[in-house]
């Protein structure tokens, strides 16, 4: 999979260094992942949460953060929508952004 901006990680690791190793294992596995659907999603990462318009959510470093993606699956491509702490996820409408 292609991913869309791996920028947002960086800077998002720069303000909590706890998240780098997790981020870059998860940008890693994506990029050599060729999902089709929702489903094959899934099947990688069971504890991923599927949302309306190919939104994706992640769960980070034992639930720590939370990563939000929308997944273009013909075309293979996973635009980063969000990365925030647990509480930072809370504050968001998920199906907005």
């Amino acid at each position: 999979m292609r991913i869309i901006a791996k920028r947002t990680l960086r800077n998002f690791w720069k303000r909590h260094p706890k998240a780098k190793g997790p981020l870059e294992a998860w940008h890693q596995e994506v990029a050599h992942a060729d999902w089709v659907s929702p489903s094959a999603v899934k099947a990688h990462f069971r504890s991923a949460s599927v949302l309306q318009s190919n939104r994706v959510v992640f769960n980070v470093a034992g639930n720590q953060y939370r990563l939000i993606v929308k997944i273009n699956y013909p075309y293979r491509v996973v635009y980063i929508r969000f990365i925030g702490t647990h509480s930072e996820y809370d504050a968001i409408d998920v199906t907005s952004i």
